[in-house]
Formats: C-alpha cells, sequence, structure tokens
C-alpha cells in the first residue's frame, strides 16, 4: 500500500513537472471603450481602428480597444466630458472643437499659419522636443479641470480651403457666404464677413444638402471625396493658410490611463506615434488619386486659392491671437513656447532643405 501511494505521489509530481508552463498574459485582457467624433466612412476613423489594432498586436493582446463609431454614446462635440466623466474610456477627436471651453485649445494642433510657420513635423517636435506635450496636458487638466490625458495622434495637415457652390475670386468674395467652418477658423473666416457654422465631420454633408451651409471645408482631397462632398458642391479650392499643422488627439480617462501597466501605456503612444506618421503619408498617396477622381469622374472642378486669402487668413489669425493674448494668460504661455520653438527651427529648415518647389517644378512643372 504504502510502495503504492509512493509510486502515485511520485508519478503525479513527474506529470506536474512536465506539464508546459501558463504564460502569464494567459489572464483576461483589458479591454477599453473608446468612441470617435468622426464619420465612420472617412479616414481618420480608419486612422483611428488601424491605431487600435496596432495597440492590440503590440500588446499581444492584452489589450484591446473596442472603437464605437461617432454618436455611439455621446454626440461627437461631448466627447470630452463622457472621458472625464468615465462614461467611456477615451475618445478620437479634435482639440478645435474644445475651442468654445477656452480659446487655447486652438493652439494645440489647429492654429492658422501652424502656428508661426510650422508644420505638421515642426508641431510634432515642439510637442515632443520642447515642452508641448507637457502644456497640452496641463490644459485639459488645470486650465480645462479634465480628468483626461491627451495624445497627439492623426494628422489631417495641411487642410485646403475648402468646397463652394460658385466660384471664388477673393478675400472679400467669401463675404456673405454661410460655410462650414469649425473652432477658430471660423472666427478667422468671420473677418471676411462669411457667416461660419459649426457642425461635426458627419453632419456636414446633409447639411449641404439641405441648404443648410453653402460651402465648407473638413479637410483635403481624399478624406473629403471618401465621406460625399463631391455629390453636393463642384468648386474645390486648394491650398490654405487656416489650419497648416492639424494634429487630432485621444483622450483617455484619467483614472483609467493610471490603472494601466507601464508598458500598456508605452505602447498606446507608441502606436499612437506610428498612428499619426502612417495618416500622413497615407494621405498624400490618397490625395494624389483622389484629385484624379474628382476631376474625371465626378467633375470637380480643382482650383488655386486666390493669394490674397492665404495672407488675409493670417493677417486675421494674428489680430484675433494678439487680442486673445491680452487676456489669457494660458494662451499667452503657450503661444510664448510655440513662436521661442519655431523662431528657430522654421528658419534651420528653411536654410538646411532645398524649397520643395524647386524640384517639384523641375521634374512636374505646373501646366
Amino acid at each position: 500500500m504504502k510502495a503504492s501511494r509512493s509510486l502515485a505521489v511520485g508519478v503525479a509530481v513527474l506529470f506536474l513537472a512536465l506539464m508546459p508552463l501558463q504564460p502569464a498574459s494567459a489572464q483576461a485582457p483589458t479591454k477599453l471603450r473608446f468612441q470617435a467624433a468622426f464619420p465612420t466612412s472617412s479616414l481618420i476613423f480608419e486612422n483611428f481602428k488601424f491605431w487600435a489594432e496596432r495597440v492590440k498586436a503590440l500588446s499581444g493582446g492584452r489589450l484591446q480597444i473596442d472603437v464605437l463609431p461617432p454618436g455611439a454614446v455621446v454626440p461627437a462635440f461631448e466627447v470630452l466630458d463622457a472621458v472625464h466623466k468615465g462614461v467611456i474610456d477615451g475618445g478620437h477627436t479634435a482639440p478645435a472643437y474644445w475651442v468654445g471651453k477656452n480659446r487655447a485649445a486652438t493652439l494645440f494642433g489647429p492654429a492658422p499659419g501652424g502656428p508661426f510657420g510650422m508644420d505638421m513635423i515642426d508641431y510634432m517636435g515642439w510637442l515632443y522636443d520642447a515642452g508641448g506635450i507637457e502644456l497640452y496636458r496641463e490644459f485639459y487638466q488645470k486650465e480645462l479641470k479634465r480628468n483626461v490625458i491627451p495624445i497627439p495622434m492623426t494628422s489631417v495637415a495641411n487642410q485646403v480651403l475648402g468646397w463652394f457652390k460658385t466660384p471664388v475670386k477673393s478675400w472679400d468674395d467669401l463675404k456673405g457666404r454661410k460655410c462650414r467652418e469649425t473652432g477658430i477658423t471660423a472666427e478667422v473666416f468671420s473677418k471676411s464677413g462669411m457667416t461660419p457654422v459649426n457642425i461635426p465631420g458627419g453632419e456636414i454633408v446633409p447639411a449641404g444638402e439641405r441648404g443648410v451651409i453653402e460651402c465648407a471645408e473638413f479637410v483635403g482631397p481624399a478624406e473629403d471625396m471618401k465621406i460625399g462632398f463631391q455629390s453636393v458642391w463642384k468648386y474645390f479650392y486648394m491650398p490654405s493658410t487656416h489650419e497648416n499643422a492639424t494634429v487630432l488627439e485621444l483622450l483617455i480617462n484619467g483614472e483609467v490611463w493610471n490603472k494601466l501597466p507601464a508598458d500598456l501605456r508605452e505602447i498606446i503612444q507608441s502606436a499612437a506615434w506610428e498612428a499619426t506618421f502612417r495618416s500622413q503619408t497615407l494621405s498624400n498617396k490618397l490625395n494624389a488619386e483622389a484629385l484624379i477622381e474628382l476631376k474625371e469622374k465626378h467633375g470637380v472642378k480643382i482650383e488655386r486659392t486666390p493669394n490674397d486669402i492665404l495672407t488675409r487668413i493670417l493677417g486675421a489669425w494674428d489680430q484675433i491671437a494678439k487680442e486673445e493674448e491680452a487676456k489669457n494668460p494660458f494662451f499667452k504661455k503657450v503661444y510664448a513656447s510655440q513662436r521661442a520653438y519655431a523662431s528657430k527651427v522654421v528658419p534651420a529648415r528653411r536654410a538646411v532643405y532645398a524649397p520643395y518647389e524647386l524640384g517639384a517644378n523641375y521634374y512636374w512643372p505646373e501646366k
């Protein structure tokens, strides 16, 4: 009996020793709900899904993001407060949507002129190499008193002037037009006498179809075509200076963020960086294809924006920014930081790199 019992115990011990070890990652994955503020038909939403897929892949499935369409839980313009309150764990939205809460919001992506001549690469440099990220978080957590963590994600730079029913000849020709504009851009264009209408991206085409607006801006050729602008308007003007370096954002509830292990927080941020630059390079290719399709298939007239509009946008912005600096200390603080960074980087890039137009015009002269 004792011998049999000893043999049984020995076999059991040997069996356990030979069993494969169960990986620690076998525990249930962390699942978070993030809602979009942009149409599911948009490239922006596609980039949001790409980010979620990269998070899952890089984490080995330990972190999974449930990507919700706009309006699934709250309207697009309520995503910030929903994230703050924990109604959703996070969202993909735009700083421009919060200008009504504090006008310094426009400095975190959708500022006219870059600002100070910065493009998307310069803006990302200011964020990550010159203290911009710290100011970005201070804006939400101290100025707006929202318990959220902002992470830059998805480039939609450089935005074009927009879509019109009739030709645009000058800055003064914008007077009286009822156009979709958002954030500080609406204030800039109101200086021309335009009547801006602030509505989310997913409502632009329906508003145009109903005649609520007669013109609109969103992003650029590929993005705008994807959500159907060409079905409403046939005059498409580009480029513009109203949003040169626009990068959108992830917002994550602060308590959710703090509970995540350090490696998952790093994965979220690294995937956002990857998704941002992928969105820019991909849009370059898709814009080229879209311009051909818009002209050849949809009969859209691609027009160049009159030069006086490009310069008057910057002048109108300078006036608004100067007034805001005088009454908004946080705006002044962020704007000074951007000015200091741009004063070094923008002239240096101009000195180091040949103008883009030089090579473009040599090999592909404009017709």
